[in-house]
């Protein structure tokens, strides 16, 4: 996980750590309260049964490892004044996954967003639902850059599409070939890219990903639309100039090669994504 945003509420900048979840910081809520005791507030709720019971809960329903015997002697002890609580012993001791302690740039303590709203009403029901504000208007800016990521995708699978069809109709096409020929022929021409740049044809990705919506190039990287881009392109002229189809996907598989490796090291793609 890497914290790679960042929400600001009611002037408090509190991060999120995310992969295929979010989790986020613990300790800059605590900071809206007690910007110099994050600990002993976090510390301080732990204390708290009801607190345990959430953790507890929240992990028998998502976390296959975690330990429920450990947790029922917790839920137990909670509220006593003997007891005590740390984010660390509830981790080791549980197995838990639902918060995390990390240390170095980005330290503190984290919890799925599910635990972390709790903990921010327990802190102020107000900052709770400023907090649930801030993270949704997040996540739709997500969506929205997400859906630009897909049509540029799209845009750049297009770009010498129309290029390339006519090089195989003007050179490999027939006139005497019927429509169903005439189609095996382009798709032939586009597997062939596609060895050349996923090494794997259009009905071997569909076998090795029988649930999976779309096709090889649907589920391409924005990288790789380029490279296909720029190989219809050569594999066009490549086409006019009378070349075989075996020299053409060894010229085009070369080019994939060297566009991808030099793709992947640039950093503006990489925020494309």
């Amino acid at each position: 996980m890497a914290t790679n945003k960042t929400i600001i509420v009611k002037d408090t900048s509190i991060g999120i750590l995310s992969s295929t979840q979010d989790y986020l910081s613990l300790t800059d809520i605590a900071r809206y309260k007690d910007i110099s005791n994050t600990d002993s507030i976090i510390q301080n709720w732990l204390l708290n049964r009801n607190t345990i019971e959430l953790l507890g809960f929240w992990e028998t329903m998502y976390n296959t490892d975690f330990k429920p015997l450990e947790f029922e002697g917790f839920r137990k002890q909670a509220g006593l004044n003997s007891f005590v609580m740390t984010p660390k012993k509830w981790i080791e001791t549980t197995r838990a996954i639902g918060i995390i302690s990390k240390s170095g740039r980005y330290g503190g303590t984290y919890a799925h967003k599910d635990i972390a709203f709790e903990f921010a009403s327990w802190i102020s029901i107000e900052f709770k639902l400023y907090i649930i504000k801030e993270f949704q208007r997040l996540k739709e800016d997500e969506i929205e850059r997400l859906n630009l990521s897909w049509n540029l995708q799209r845009t750049l699978a297009k770009v010498n599409y129309t290029i390339h069809t006519d090089a195989i109709k003007e050179n490999l096409i027939p006139k005497e070939l019927t429509k169903q020929q005439i189609g095996f022929v382009y798709a032939n021409e586009a597997d062939m890219l596609n060895v050349a740049l996923f090494g794997i044809t259009a009905k071997e990705w569909r076998e090795a990903n029988p649930n999976t919506e779309g096709n090889v190039r649907d589920a391409a990287q924005i990288e790789q639309l380029v490279v296909l881009s720029n190989m219809e392109s050569i594999n066009a002229l490549l086409i006019h100039q009378g070349a075989e189809q075996g020299e053409r996907i060894k010229q085009l598989n070369s080019t994939a090669i060297t566009q991808m490796k030099s793709l992947v090291a640039n950093s503006s793609f990489k925020k494309l994504r």
